[in-house]
């Protein structure tokens, strides 16, 4: 399964960014400071833990909020081997260059990926021409899109590859 990218938000002290990922529906581990009164989780997408934590505990407790991800926001995208993405039941077999885009994307799954790094993946042993990765991006968009995922453009930062709205999905 593809992991959700949990973001790792200090508490207190970050409560301005807890706001803007709870409004995004990102899954996100507090990472409570020793005395501090740790804040009631508003959906199943948040957790706490205190620090200093020790490593077993705090994966114990990303592997359960990428696993609820999965469970309540959508199922996750997953690339295999052979060039083929799923979603669910449905899937697409994909181009090399096409199926290394898909690839970094997915294991990012809800996180930006830079441009740098989506180029280094589609184009490993060379440097694409400067608009080969908007090609691609673009002509990988429309073979995602029947599968209700969406790449979307995050300016000067990269592509962040997500579920696509609901009302987007059922009008394709």
């Amino acid at each position: 399964m593809a992991g959700a990218d949990v973001a790792m938000v200090r508490w207190p002290g970050e409560e301005d960014r807890l706001d803007r990922l709870r409004s995004e529906r990102r899954p996100r581990l507090l990472l409570v400071e020793s005395g501090a009164a740790p804040p009631l989780p508003s959906d199943d997408l948040e957790d706490w833990i205190r620090v200093p934590a020790q490593e077993v505990d705090m994966m114990a407790r990303l592997a359960g909020l990428e696993r609820r991800f999965c469970e309540n926001d959508a199922i996750c995208p997953e690339v295999d081997e052979d060039g083929v993405l799923r979603m669910g039941r449905n899937w697409v077999s994909l181009p090399p260059v096409d199926f290394r885009l898909a690839a970094v994307l997915v294991e990012r799954f809800g996180a930006v990926v830079s441009r740098d790094a989506l180029a280094r993946a589609g184009w490993p042993e060379r440097t694409p021409a400067r608009n080969a990765l908007d090609v691609h991006v673009l002509r990988l968009r429309r073979r995602l899109e029947p599968l209700g995922l969406a790449i979307r453009t995050v300016r000067s930062r990269g592509y962040a590859l997500e579920q696509a709205e609901r009302q987007q999905v059922s009008q394709a």
